[in-house]
């Protein structure tokens, strides 16, 4: 009697032993009542499956991180470019004793802003970087006067506009165009303080159409708040070099957005 209690007891301490050991390991569970050559075939075919999920895993990564060839080779010309434009990209001169304007250049713009003060007047310059308009020199039956505007058209110009305040939130704006050692006005108007007033506004004739003598005081007008040609002439020297700083920023970027991973 006292052996078969003795028996019952280390059967089911055995047993708790033997589920609390299948709980830890399911897979050892269900093939620990398999044949032992069974249990090497499943093993052998589950560690086939998660070798080769491994191996495919390691082949898609590497192909994420290895780049194409066009890749690399866009990267070798920009870096060449990259030397070309140091070289190329001079410092800017130094700006004249006695310019009249603060000059405000925000990098990564392609325009630059002059400001300052005249007589209670508050004077706001934007400058474009300079441009040049292509004219066909083969045309036939050009005449002289044509083919003079077609050689001034060949210059490189700097579009800028001046706008010119008072306390009234006003502004007399002229719309310009500098040409080598001259300062074409191409237009002005009144702008209003609202944008109701803008949308409306009359912005005059041609300034062309105007009397001579008109234009000329308009041109006196600006001149004398330092609008002239000495200006544009050292501001087309500061925006060419203003270019050259600004392609190299750009090539520069652009090769340290391809590098990234």
């Amino acid at each position: 009697m006292t052996f078969s209690i003795t028996l019952r007891r280390v059967t089911a301490v055995a047993a708790r032993a033997a589920q609390g050991f299948c709980f830890q390991n399911r897979r050892s569970y269900h093939l620990a009542f398999l044949p032992p050559f069974l249990q090497k075939g499943i093993l052998s075919r589950v560690e086939s499956r998660e070798l080769l999920s491994s191996f495919s895993f390691a082949r898609f990564s590497s192909s994420i991180q290895k780049k194409p060839a066009a890749d690399a080779e866009l990267l070798r010309i920009l870096e060449s470019e990259i030397g070309c434009a140091k070289e190329e990209c001079g410092e800017v001169g130094e700006v004249p004793e006695g310019f009249p304007f603060e000059i405000q250049d925000e990098e990564g713009t392609n325009v630059i802003t002059l400001r300052r003060d005249y007589l209670g007047e508050n004077i706001e310059v934007v400058v474009s970087m300079p441009t040049v308009e292509d004219t066909d020199d083969n045309e036939e039956g050009v005449d002289e006067e044509t083919q003079g505007d077609d050689e001034k058209n060949d210059q490189p110009t700097i579009p800028l506009t001046v706008n010119i305040s008072k306390g009234d939130g006003s502004v007399l704006e002229f719309c310009c165009t500098a040409y080598a050692d001259e300062l074409v006005i191409d237009s002005l108007c009144i702008r209003g303080n609202k944008v109701s007033d803008d949308l409306l506004a009359y912005e005059g004739p041609d300034f062309s159409d105007l009397d001579e003598n008109l234009q000329k005081a308009f041109h006196n007008y600006l001149e004398i708040r330092g609008i002239s040609t000495e200006t544009t002439n050292f501001l087309y020297k500061y925006l060419i070099s203003k270019d050259d700083r600004e392609y190299l920023t750009w090539l520069q970027n652009v090769k340290y957005f391809l590098e990234k991973q």
